[in-house]
């Protein structure tokens, strides 16, 4: 007896979750992008490149301290560390600059 119980109950919950999905599914509008694509790919890709941009800062500064912690406590990997650092924060600001370099537009 109690397995129809739990039987019936989960038909009635998969029932509403039925009934739940179809609505939304049905109910939903469309929604159309006003101007051009394009204008809005070139948005999307200058967001993306300033948040790369925003992360080769941070490398650079990072790597800054770690040159200059290395410097105060004489230690030569750590000072290698710091410049591999520095010079990969530089090539992550500038990646929208090389790559327009490279790709000639």
């Amino acid at each position: 007896m109690k397995f129809m119980k739990s039987n019936r109950k989960a038909k009635m919950l998969f029932l509403a979750y039925v009934l739940s999905v179809s609505m939304l599914n049905f109910g939903a509008t469309p929604v159309y992008a006003d101007g051009d694509p394009l204008t809005v790919v070139n948005n999307l890709s200058t967001f993306i490149f300033s948040l790369i941009r925003a992360i080769g800062m941070i490398l650079l500064g990072f790597g800054v301290v770690q040159v200059g912690l290395s410097l105060k406590s004489h230690d030569p990997s750590q000072r290698a560390n710091g410049f591999l650092t520095v010079a990969g924060g530089i090539i992550i600001t500038f990646a929208k600059e090389i790559l327009n370099l490279i790709v000639g537009g």
